[in-house]
C-alpha cells in the first residue's frame, strides 16, 4: 500500500495553525487543518488511528487528506474533494412528471384495484414517456407532487 508523508513546510504550518485558531473557516477545513498538523512527520507525526480517534473521523478520511496534500497540495487538502462526475441529469421533466401524476390519478389497469409504483413506471415506459423508469423515481415523484 502507497504511504502519502505528510511534510509540512514552516509556513504551510504557521498558516494551517493560524486558521484552526481564528476558527472563522468551515467546520470541515479546521478539522482538515488538523488532520495535517498532527500528521506531520516534522511535528507529531501521530498514527492514522490516533487522528482519527481525536477528530472523530474514519482511518479512510485521513489516508485521503493525506493523499489530497501530496498529491494537490494545500488547498486540495483543505478543501472537499470535488465530484468525479456532476449530478445526473433528471428522467422526467416537468411535461413527463405531470404525465405520470395525471396517469397516478386515472382508473388502475383491469384486474386492479389501484396503481402501484411498479405498475406506473411499467405505464410510464410502455407509453414510451421516457425510455426506462424506476418505481423509486416515480414514489419520489409522487411524494413531491402531494
Amino acid at each position: 500500500m502507497k504511504k502519502y508523508v505528510v511534510r509540512l513546510t514552516k509556513e504551510e504550518r504557521e498558516q494551517l495553525t493560524e486558521l484552526t485558531r481564528k476558527g472563522k473557516a468551515a467546520a470541515y477545513k479546521i478539522k482538515h487543518a488538523n488532520i495535517l498538523l498532527k500528521a506531520d512527520v516534522d511535528g507529531p507525526a501521530w498514527r492514522d488511528a490516533q487522528i482519527a480517534e481525536a477528530f472523530s473521523v474514519n482511518t479512510k478520511t485521513v489516508g485521503s487528506i493525506r493523499q489530497r496534500f501530496v498529491e494537490q497540495g494545500l488547498e486540495g487538502a483543505l478543501n472537499r474533494k470535488r465530484r468525479d462526475r456532476g449530478p445526473r441529469k433528471r428522467k422526467l421533466d416537468g411535461e413527463a412528471e405531470a404525465r405520470l401524476i395525471a396517469l397516478s390519478c386515472s382508473k388502475p389497469p383491469e384486474g386492479r384495484n389501484r396503481w402501484t409504483l411498479r405498475l406506473l413506471a411499467d405505464k410510464v415506459v410502455e407509453l414510451e414517456i421516457v425510455d426506462t423508469l424506476s418505481y423509486e423515481t416515480v414514489r419520489r415523484t409522487l411524494k413531491k407532487a402531494s
